[in-house]
């Protein structure tokens, strides 16, 4: 069966939720939780006027993305620094700012539950500058994920064979009623290119976009658009879960397990805020007589207006704020264990949010890292996968740079080597004394490094601030002639 189908609808049916989940996380992801949590239990009339959301979603996948990319990794080819080898990798690395881009990806992948890497040979502007200008060479982009629809092998629902890649857009002067849908399906050692008229059938409930068209047919296109030889025996794009089972492809994403308790946070902390709100200007009640009266001998007074009763009985009844805490110590005490909950489920422990111990009474970096085990067992499960898939998307990106380049290349192909850290911050005194204890206390490290190190200065700054130091040593041990003349004076 093909991908896009005359008559059928986009996305395709089998990957409908996958992109449903997508969007509506991102909203929590953003802090826009009225969108998503559009049953919130205050009554109708209410719901806009109280409503207070808590974007803890955003800071559970920020965390994921600081611990696993806020420090770059180092990426080895595994050879000499100086080698080819390791000069291409580099500047591969470089070139794409690969460094942002894994942490962006990290981001989207705590909520999406899916990153795509797509590599490429061309240039940045499509041929719009001079090649001078900018220069052909390769890419490593991050592809959006909604855009992406993975097929698999027959009977196998993880391995994934092709990937298609179906961007829709609008033609110009048409609104939002006329669109196009050029996909591009990535096989391995050729990518496959059509085009299709496609419209609107179905809008966004989160936000004021169409996400789903009905194909109404393919247009056509040159045969020399159709295939494209890439000269890679994989596919040119890459899929990186934020972890997965052994039945399926699919991600799964950081939030969607959590949404029950987002929804609960806000609505308490709605209803917490509502309760002081009605009650910052509580009501009077005072004896009976206090108002004045009119013709009728009723009492005068508006309850709403001046927010003021008169008791029907006045024996015993002292003027008096009508008061009620609404429970307030329940509310907190659900709201606590719904934040002990969330912590929980999400492996995020508090002193990753500076909450408790946070390192600022004397703790050791070695105590902190023990109490953030979970928060780093959860980094070292996606770990696992980025560094599967950035060692193939790196593998490709060298088979198609040799691919392209029409001449040989000063390099071999090479499998990089990727040494992540942990994204905790060091101890230098814990760290020297570990050293010192595992080396018997001889030196690990040169007096030209350790002054580069300390004082953050080249090394030809350094070999001259060790010169300063030296001359300085030398003239604190110099001792005049004219002292042992004076010595010889006074006998």
């Amino acid at each position: 069966m093909a991908f896009i189908e005359t008559g059928g609808y986009f996305p395709p049916e089998g990957h409908k939720d996958r992109i449903q989940r997508y969007r509506k996380n991102k909203q929590l992801f953003l802090g826009n939780h009225y969108a998503v949590f559009n049953s919130y239990k205050l009554p109708s009339e209410r719901r806009l006027a109280v409503f207070i959301a808590s974007n803890l979603a955003g800071t559970i996948a920020k965390k994921s993305a600081d611990f696993l990319f806020g420090e770059t990794p180092i990426f080895s080819a595994g050879k000499d620094d100086q080698s080819e080898e390791q000069k291409a990798l580099e500047r591969i690395v470089e070139e794409n700012e690969l460094n942002i881009t894994n942490y962006e990806s990290a981001l989207s992948n705590a909520y999406r539950g899916d990153s795509f890497y797509k590599v490429r040979y061309g240039q940045r502007f499509g041929g719009k500058l001079p090649e001078s200008v900018d220069p052909y060479r390769v890419f490593v982009e991050a592809q959006k994920a909604e855009y992406v629809f993975p097929e698999t092998l027959p009977g196998d629902d993880t391995s994934v064979f092709a990937y298609h890649i179906a961007v829709p857009s609008v033609i110009e002067g048409t609104g939002d009623q006329e669109w196009v849908l050029n996909v591009e399906s990535h096989y391995p050692g050729e990518i496959r290119y059509s085009k299709y008229r496609i419209s609107p059938f179905g809008h966004s409930h989160y936000e004021n976009a169409v996400v789903e068209w009905k194909v109404e047919k393919e247009l056509p296109i040159t045969e020399k658009e159709t295939v494209v030889e890439t000269g890679v025996p994989f596919p040119l794009v890459v899929h990186i879960p934020n972890y997965s089972t052994d039945d399926c492809w699919q991600g799964i994403d950081d939030l969607s397990e959590n949404e029950s308790i987002f929804a609960e946070i806000d609505n308490r902390l709605s209803r917490i805020a509502e309760i002081l709100d009605k009650h910052s200007d509580p009501a009077m009640v005072v004896p009976q007589g206090s108002l004045g009266e009119d013709e009728n001998g009723d009492p005068i007074f508006h309850a709403g207006r001046d927010k003021i009763f008169e008791a029907a009985d006045k024996s015993d009844v002292l003027p008096q704020y009508i008061t009620w805490n609404g429970q307030l110590d329940a509310a907190f005490k659900e709201l606590e264990l719904l934040m002990e909950q969330l912590f929980i489920v999400s492996e995020l422990p508090p002193v990753a949010l500076g909450k408790t111990d946070s390192g600022t009474s004397g703790s050791s970096a070695l105590a902190i890292k023990y109490r953030m085990n979970t928060l780093l067992a959860k980094i070292n499960r996606k770990r696992q996968y980025y560094d599967k898939g950035l060692k193939r998307v790196l593998f490709i990106a060298q088979l198609l740079e040799h691919e392209k380049a029409g001449t040989k290349l000063p390099y071999e192909v090479t499998v990089p080597i990727i040494k992540f850290k942990d994204g905790l911050p060091e101890d230098d005194m814990e760290k020297a004394q570990i050293a010192q204890l595992r080396t018997g206390s001889k030196p690990i490290q040169s007096q030209l490094s350790a002054v580069m190190e300390t004082l953050g200065l080249s090394e030809e700054q350094a070999k001259l601030e060790l010169e300063r130091i030296k001359a300085e040593e030398q003239a604190d041990q110099f001792v005049s002639p004219s002292v042992f003349n004076d010595i010889e004076g006074d006998e």
